[in-house]
């Protein structure tokens, strides 16, 4: 299926702006959800018949590695659909992050993807310091604490979500094909979720998404992580421009803490 690493990395398929904020709690957090060695899979479903058939899946890694002298988590994300959806869409997506592990900001960005004959490659190297972009098109003025769609996700994991009350935004900015989108996640709240893996304790959040060729824009995707010290991805539910798909959590490796958001696992 189209775009499965977009469902995951939010925004990859913009195509305009949202409204202007200044980051917030995208500047200055420091780690302590995961580690270095967290595998994460998970799988998509889409539905456009009223029922849900398994697409793809995406793996998520992290290892700890050195980028310009300096320590960085080297964040990888990769998707790919189903054999049989070959035929008819081949998708293999593939997005890095190096990210600087005192500050969370990343320093350099790689997308590399195929979609059904479609190629993107970007490869852009941030100086958080001078407020630029090098990518294969050029230099680029970028804004304080910028991100790119694979440290955006990690990022978030480490904000204080207790210190919200439901309703609130949380703006933050992001790099990506050669532009700088005004963005934010509105805290909706805990509640319990059941996925393809189990029931959990959750945090619910919504992206802010901007119409372009999957996404609805607007307020349209729904997020659940794990309600821990984790907060783990568990599950993505957006309507796209045919149908809808739901991506569950089916399996992790190497969590920093242990998953006590878990209730129950599916079956038992």
């Amino acid at each position: 299926m189209k775009g499965i690493l977009k469902v995951f990395f939010l925004m990859a398929s913009l195509s305009g702006y949202a409204q202007q904020e200044q980051p917030s709690d995208f500047c200055g957090t420091k780690n302590t959800s995961f580690i270095a060695g967290e595998v994460l899979t998970m799988k998509v479903f889409y539905n456009t018949l009223g029922l849900y058939v398994g697409a793809g899946e995406a793996t998520f890694t992290t290892t700890l590695e050195r980028f310009n002298g300096k320590p960085a988590y080297h964040c990888v994300g990769e998707g790919t659909n189903y054999p049989f959806f070959d035929n008819f869409f081949k998708v293999r997506d593939r997005y890095e992050s190096y990210i600087d592990t005192n500050t969370m900001l990343p320093m350099k960005f790689i997308r590399d993807v195929y979609e059904g004959g479609y190629k993107i490659y970007n490869n852009v190297t941030f100086n958080q310091e001078a407020g630029t972009a090098v990518s294969n098109n050029g230099v680029f003025k970028t804004t304080k604490c910028i991100q790119d769609v694979v440290s955006s996700m990690y990022y978030a994991r480490n904000i204080d979500y207790e210190k919200y009350k439901p309703g609130d935004k949380i703006p933050f900015d992001m790099f990506l094909g050669d532009e700088v989108f005004h963005l934010y996640l509105r805290y909706m709240g805990k509640e319990k979720v059941k996925t393809q893996y189990g029931k959990f304790n959750a945090i619910k959040i919504k992206p802010l998404l901007i119409k372009g060729t999957m996404f609805k824009g607007g307020e349209k995707m729904t997020i659940w992580v794990s309600d821990d010290p984790n907060h783990l991805l568990l599950r993505v539910e957006s309507p796209v421009t045919v149908g809808n798909i739901k991506v569950d959590m089916f399996g992790y490796k190497n969590l920093r803490y242990p998953l006590t958001s878990l209730i129950s696992v599916r079956g038992m």
